[in-house]
């Protein structure tokens, strides 16, 4: 019996494995974190599932087992007594596998937040109910706009900043993600490494136009980043002269 319920376990989980690791779960990879981030979701999974199949399948095989039968209504139980042997197997167990799940994503954590190269270049992000706007400083001119373009294969970070409420800045394909808090500064690096557009969002509900509070980075090529970026400063500084 035991043998036959540690088989169902085995292969239920391996099928939920399998499901599981098929399923497109995020966008595609745009920056150099995102790799070690769907690294870590996918060992996630593969600790996550054959527990969670291990649960239901002794929870199913239980009130099957053990279920009342028709006559025994008004009988109770037979006695039992716990086994402490039991009891410290199954807290040893989970400890173990959240302590080093914990340690795995302290250590990520860490390489992902590790400080920025030396003339990284650096935008400026602002949070206003209900929209972005970004600022960077180009060989042009410095550039304001409400729309976002980076370099790829270079080095950015994001000085985040909010105006009024919170916010929490992300790009899913960047798998990125920090609160833009009123009266401190947020901060993290990336390298983009796709060119393309991605959505931004906010993560944080921050009022009825919080599903608006939407825009888009483009990431170009080094040549065509300057070109498009030149422009912009160019028309920053004949708004700005206008004034």
């Amino acid at each position: 019996m035991w043998v036959s319920l540690a088989a169902i376990i085995v292969v239920a989980s391996a099928i939920g494995i399998g499901i599981m690791l098929a399923i497109s779960w995020f966008p595609a990879q745009g920056s150099n974190v995102a790799p070690k981030i769907d690294t870590f979701w996918n060992v996630l999974i593969v600790v996550s599932v054959p527990i969670f199949v291990s649960v239901v399948t002794m929870m199913l095989f239980s009130i099957w087992r053990w279920r009342q039968r028709p006559g025994e209504e008004g009988l109770d139980g037979p006695p039992i007594h716990g086994s402490t042997k039991l009891e410290v197997i199954w807290t040893i167990i989970p400890t173990i596998i959240i302590a080093a799940l914990s340690t795995y994503a302290a250590i990520l954590l860490l390489d992902i937040q590790a400080a920025p190269a030396k003339g990284t270049r650096v935008v400026n992000v602002n949070g206003i109910q209900f929209a972005w706007n970004f600022e960077t400083k180009t060989d042009a001119g410095p550039v304001k706009s409400n729309l976002l373009y980076l370099p790829v294969n270079e080095p950015v970070t994001f000085d985040i900043r909010s105006k009024d409420v919170i916010h929490a800045f992300w790009v899913p394909a960047f798998r990125m993600q920090v609160d833009a808090v009123p009266g401190i500064t947020t901060s993290y690096s990336l390298t983009p490494t796709k060119v393309g557009s991605f959505d931004i969002v906010c993560a944080e509900l921050c009022g009825l136009g919080h599903a608006y509070m939407r825009s888009t980075v483009t990431v170009l090529p080094p040549a065509r980043y300057k070109a498009v970026m030149a422009g912009l400063a160019h028309a920053s500084a004949a708004v700005g002269g206008s004034k």
